[in-house]
């Protein structure tokens, strides 16, 4: 029997046991449908992700005070806090730079009348907005005039108006910020994910938050946007040259701040989501797994049925490579046709997951739909190689005898 005859007769005996072949088929299709689902959604998460990111600026880095972390472990060192005049040498001495915003922050109580969430309250400059591509939506921000004289307005996050107004006019209302009462004079566009989800925030002037809700006399950090993508790694060794010389630090000695890039932000962001998406698309590959033993059950079945179909083609001369090729085939045809299924399957609910309008946001993936495929076929030879062997093993004899 060639190639083309054992396929034959697979598929012959595939249409005349319909329901018993679907039925094993089905754990191929759900393992090479959810691969190519989870892989889809995983995709679209990590791609959506990262836009949220990249919309707060590639050039954009944090000066934080603390420690420089190495390989994990945190260096030894003093910590010399942060002060406005860190901020303002930055500004005025580092090439490269497109704005400077000092910041202290805390979390506080947001309250309105009966209404109250907990969020962030950041105390800043005018900069702020353009340094962090903040935009006003409604309102306006804060002037030099009320940071100088300690006014008590805000501007409020998009998730801060959600809560608290639940979709009413609050231009010109008075919220309470840890008990103290604030105008609120605008509020901001939606950002989504980033650092601290600049969303759930209340800003205000920098005087007002530091002086009289926190209490602080330092800054809790500095904002810098560069010029330019490009601009941000020699933006980056200006403040750490800057910096180091303002805290009298020694040759040899770890900064006593640190530095972190949005870029970095994202290429960890990108590798978290490329790490998820691959154990996800591992465990989907165990239901494949499962599908074999399906499968080779199915086939010890059929081997144990067609024992004197076994014996007789033996008898008439069929070798044992031929016996084990026509299983082998039987059961990879088995595994192709539930892959072709599955891989229908998966795309068409990725796809519909994709414009359903519930936020699942899904990219179908060349790699996973050729990955999950291959893997059907492998499993269907592996699971199959077992029943296959145990039909050539056959004795014709006791095979032509079996009832």
């Amino acid at each position: 029997m060639n190639i083309t005859e054992a396929i034959r007769v697979a598929l012959r005996g595939l249409i005349g046991n319909k329901l018993r072949s679907f039925l094993t088929m089905l754990g191929i299709i759900i393992g090479v449908a959810a691969v190519i689902i989870v892989v889809a959604i995983g995709q679209g998460l990590k791609k959506e992700t990262l836009q949220r990111i990249e919309r707060m600026g590639t050039n954009l880095l944090m000066v934080n005070p603390g420690p420089s972390r190495r390989s994990g472990v945190s260096s030894e060192i003093t910590v010399i806090n942060l002060e406005e005049e860190d901020a303002k040498e930055i500004q005025a001495k580092v090439k490269g730079i497109r704005g400077v915003s000092p910041e202290v922050q805390g979390r506080v109580q947001a309250k309105y009348r009966s209404r109250n969430t907990n969020t962030r309250l950041i105390g800043s400059t005018t900069p702020y907005p353009e340094v962090r591509n903040w935009k006003v939506a409604e309102g306006r921000f804060f002037t030099d005039t009320e940071i100088r004289g300690r006014a008590r307005v805000c501007v409020l996050g998009k998730e801060v108006v959600d809560e608290l107004f639940y979709g009413r006019p609050c231009i010109g209302e008075v919220v309470r910020l840890k008990g103290l009462p604030f105008e609120v004079i605008g509020t901001a566009a939606e950002v989504g994910g980033s650092w601290g989800n600049p969303d759930n925030q209340v800003l205000a002037p920098l005087t007002t938050v530091e002086q009289r809700v926190l209490g602080l006399d330092h800054l809790t950090g500095i904002g810098v946007s560069a010029v330019s993508t490009d601009a941000v790694d020699k933006v980056e060794r200006g403040i750490e040259v800057l910096l180091r010389r303002r805290h009298k630090l020694r040759t040899g000695q770890p900064n006593d701040f640190n530095i972190m890039k949005q870029s970095m932000f994202i290429q960890d962001m990108a590798e978290a989501g490329e790490t998820m998406t691959k154990l996800l698309g591992s465990i989907a590959l165990v239901s494949l797994l499962v599908g074999g033993v399906g499968i080779m059950n199915i086939m010890l079945v059929s081997v144990t049925e067609r024992t004197r179909e076994i014996g007789v083609r033996k008898a008439v001369g069929a070798r044992k490579k031929d016996i084990l090729a026509q299983f082998l085939i039987e059961s990879l045809v088995l595994s192709v046709i539930g892959g072709l299924i599955g891989v229908i399957v998966g795309v068409g609910v990725s796809v519909l997951l994709g414009r359903s309008g519930a936020g699942w946001s899904t990219i179908i993936s060349p790699f996973s739909i050729v990955e999950a495929f291959l893997f059907a076929g492998v499993v269907g030879i592996f699971f199959g190689l077992w029943p296959a062997k145990k039909a050539a093993d056959m004795d014709p004899i006791v095979a032509l005898r079996y009832e």
